[in-house]
């Protein structure tokens, strides 16, 4: 039952907007408020329909022998369909995904022992279809991170190189993907989350056109960032899971709108005559670009022509001032959502699981210290600028997301995909133990220039192994019009079969 607040709690409130109330408005205000809370009251009488709840599900934390890249959170086998296209497929889940009856940290011990009573959309998707849900993948602190040890866990490594990062912020789905430890993976994407551990490790990895796959279940950064998507060893892997978890739930504000249309039947359709263009402002980023990775990101590019496609130069200077653009989004949005809102969307429909939001203030109240270093700079530098620049930033940032984004559409009047490498760089060495703060801090700087302005744009984009440079993978992103995942995926495939490199999927 919601309490009335008493006179101090009053004047604290009014003393943080600047409002002086003497002993007459104290009086005045407390009998309205009295009044006003009376709805509250009835509110708390009504009946509200408890959680569909599947029962007890068992779980277990894998030893360090059976977790040797320390990229599973736990494991399970939740099953639930007997046939379905997903049948004989494991299936994992980034630890932002609820999986009822699952402990869920999202890489944070603030959580500590949060269990979901409920699950998310695309769970009970992957259940009716078949699939088995094998366990809860390791994922960055709030997934702030695009590196691989941010995590309360431990360091994610990296399969290709245990010395590496395996990338982040679905760090734990791209290091099982990659180690053949599951079929699939589910991951979350809100600047490169899916797309930079991908290219990393050496899977394919898709962030799907905005809104398609619904983000019910699934715990937010940014509401106009954030996606879900698949990962798998194959482009038809993805494409299939994609098919299965895609489509409006009725439940999720950010599908306004969704039509989708199964890809894995026109998958193998050939490409002849699509329009490939080699976005110039992808390549060659002044101190973070490989040149051996721009390299080798072109010449998998210029191979598409020898299975019909086109393949030309374009150019965009506004690419290089996406990350710019968006860095008010992360900041103040990521503030919003994870701090101010304990992880509601802070948008004007949608559902909540009311466990979460408990578990979170909980957690502020009495484990705020355990944050990571990157959590705390988005905790006190969110809270400066909406505070001391109302919200001024985050405002201009969204006022540019559409001249962004139709600086993109432009382009593709001009080509039907664009090609450029995931990241600049392949995997860094992961932190040291004697690493200094900010070592630790600045070693993944940077590596979203490429990833993070489809986000905001909405526009499908997929990291496609494309090579590797000393034993570490190179991933090549193709991006699409947005709802033309389907195309985006047949490119892919076409790349696939014209290589059939071995280092689509690691052996371990």
């Amino acid at each position: 039952m919601i309490e009335e607040p008493n006179e101090q709690r009053l004047q604290e409130i009014a003393h943080l907007y600047g409002l002086t109330l003497d002993e007459e408005d104290l009086a005045f205000f407390r009998q309205m408020i009295r009044r006003s809370l009376a709805t509250y009251h009835r509110f708390d009488a009504l009946t509200q329909s408890p959680p569909v709840t599947p029962g007890p599900r068992a779980f277990t934390r894998p030893s360090e022998a059976e977790n040797p890249y320390n990229a599973w959170y736990c494991t399970c086998a939740v099953r639930r369909a007997s046939e379905g296209p997903l049948i004989g497929k494991r299936i994992a889940l980034k630890d932002t995904i609820a999986l009822a009856g699952v402990p869920m940290m999202v890489g944070a011990a603030l959580l500590g022992d949060y269990v979901p009573d409920e699950d998310a959309t695309v769970v009970s998707r992957v259940l009716d279809a078949g699939g088995e849900i094998c366990g809860k993948a390791v994922c960055e602190q709030f997934c702030f991170s695009a590196g691989s040890h941010t995590t309360d866990t431990g360091a994610v490594r990296n399969p290709r190189q245990p010395a590496c990062s395996a990338g982040g912020s679905s760090s734990g789905c791209a290091a099982l993907v990659a180690a053949g430890a599951c079929d699939m993976a589910l991951g979350g994407d809100q600047g490169g989350s899916i797309r930079v551990p991908s290219a990393w490790c050496g899977v394919y990895g898709l962030k799907p056109t905005f809104g398609l796959v619904p983000y019910t279940g699934v715990f937010p950064l940014e509401p106009t960032l954030d996606h879900v998507g698949p990962m798998a060893a194959s482009v038809a892997d993805v494409a299939l899971l994609l098919d299965v978890i895609a489509g409006a739930d009725g439940l999720d504000p950010r599908q306004s709108g969704v039509s989708f249309a199964p890809c894995l039947p026109g998958l193998t359709e050939p490409i002849d005559g699509l329009r490939v263009g080699l976005l110039r402002e992808g390549f060659g980023w002044p101190g973070l670009s490989e040149e051996a990775v721009d390299v080798c990101v072109e010449q998998a590019a210029l191979s598409l022509r020898e299975v019909g496609a086109t393949v030309e130069a374009v150019s965009l200077p506004l690419h290089r001032d996406g990350v710019t653009l968006l860095a008010p989004l992360y900041f103040e949005g990521g503030w919003m959502t994870v701090f101010v809102q304990r992880g509601r969307a802070a948008t004007s429909k949608g559902y909540t699981p009311l466990a979460l939001l408990a578990a979170m203030d909980r957690g502020q109240r009495e484990r705020i210290h355990t944050l990571s270093d990157v959590a705390k700079l988005h905790l006190l530098l969110g809270h400066y600028l909406h505070e001391d620049y109302h919200g001024a930033y985050y405002a201009r940032a969204q006022n540019g997301v559409p001249a962004l984004t139709r600086a993109y559409d432009a382009l593709f009047q001009q080509v039907d995909l664009l090609v450029l490498p995931t990241t600049p760089m392949r995997a860094c060495r992961l932190p040291e133990a004697g690493a200094t703060r900010e070592e630790r801090f600045t070693q993944v700087n940077s590596v979203t220039v490429n990833t993070c302005p489809f986000n905001a744009t909405g526009h499908p984009a997929l990291s496609v192994p494309c090579g590797v440079i000393d034993g570490l993978p190179v991933g090549m992103m193709l991006v699409g019009r947005r709802g033309e995942d389907a195309l985006v995926l047949r490119a892919a495939a076409a790349f696939e079969h014209l290589t059939e490199r071995s280092h689509v999927r690691a052996q371990f």
